[in-house]
């Protein structure tokens, strides 16, 4: 009678795991990495204890990572395996000048810098996952800090309502719609190829001021944020369009009389001021192209994803 040799399953389960000793090490950044993005949004929502030398937050932090940690240490071998794959996919863009190690690092300082200047950084990781269509490519066309776009963009405040005086709690939003109305002074639609979408950077956009309702929300954020605004791109059925951050319902009030009676009198006469109010009861005004005011009537009315540049 044949027989089979005996398998010892404890020690065959070791050799499959990673025997490194950088594998711990590996671990270790990536814990450090998943930490500070949780520890942020605990630290802003979280009761502070005001102890000596902010030790409760210091406690959060260690508790948090030595969690992250033991629980990545439990999948190691997947993690590894994973982390050695998506290494890979960053190399492959970073060869071809696609994204690359370069703008996943970009990508991780700007979230980590946002979230710990917004009351509500969770909201930061929200908004990256939901679903908005070319998420990257209109996030990396959004070149808020390229010259090009924040001289275009003060060359607006200097055309138009530089003037307006007895205003300054809204000096920056009453800039925000100069842009706009810049802006939406010089579009032109134009359509995407037939083979699908394109996706202008914000600067490329300047030279021409056409293209398609993206090209055009691209263009509105990135100036818009240049100066200071907060916009935030929605996606409806078929369109996309921005909005910008006004505040409180008591701001919107103060706004709408700026529209209606000193910066958009003529376009806003006898018309509605639209716009929406999020979750936190924070006031989002539309800025689509179609629109000859801020706060102009919406192209589309359902939401299907936001994306927010704070």
């Amino acid at each position: 009678m044949m027989k089979f040799p005996k398998i010892d399953f404890p020690q065959l389960k070791s050799k499959l795991q990673v025997k490194s000793p950088w594998d711990r090490i590996i671990i270790m950044l990536l814990s450090l990495l998943i930490t500070i993005p949780v520890f942020i949004i605990l630290h802003q929502n979280l009761i502070d204890l005001k102890w000596a030398f902010n030790l409760d937050r210091v406690f959060i932090f260690i508790i948090v990572f030595a969690a992250i940690f033991f629980f990545l240490m439990l999948l190691r071998t997947i993690i590894i395996l994973c982390i050695a794959l998506y290494l890979l996919v960053l190399f492959y863009g970073t060869v071809i000048g696609n994204y690359g190690f370069n703008e996943i690092s970009e990508d991780y300082n700007s979230m980590i810098y946002t979230m710990s200047d917004n009351p509500y950084p969770q909201d930061i990781i929200a908004a990256k996952l939901l679903p908005f269509p070319n998420k990257s490519k209109i996030i990396n066309a959004i070149e808020y800090q390229n010259p090009k776009v924040r001289n275009f963009a003060i060359m607006a405040t200097t055309k138009h309502f530089k003037n307006v005086k007895g205003y300054s709690d809204y000096r920056t939003i009453i800039q925000c719609f100069a842009v706009f109305k810049e802006i939406n002074g010089r579009w032109n639609y134009v359509n995407d190829p037939k083979e699908g979408d394109y996706i202008a950077t914000a600067s490329e956009s300047l030279a021409y001021f056409s293209g398609d309702c993206d090209d055009h929300s691209i263009l509105m954020a990135a100036a818009v944020r240049s100066i200071g605004g907060t916009p935030r791109l929605i996606h409806t059925k078929g369109h996309i369009y921005p909005e910008i951050l006004i505040g409180s319902l008591i701001d919107l009030e103060k706004v709408n009389y700026l529209i209606k009676n000193v910066l958009f009198v003529k376009e806003s006469y006898g018309k509605k001021i639209h716009y929406h109010i999020d979750d936190r009861g924070q006031v989002w005004m539309n800025l689509d192209y179609t629109a000859t005011y801020p706060g102009g009537p919406f192209l589309y009315e359902e939401i299907l994803g936001a994306l927010t540049l704070n």
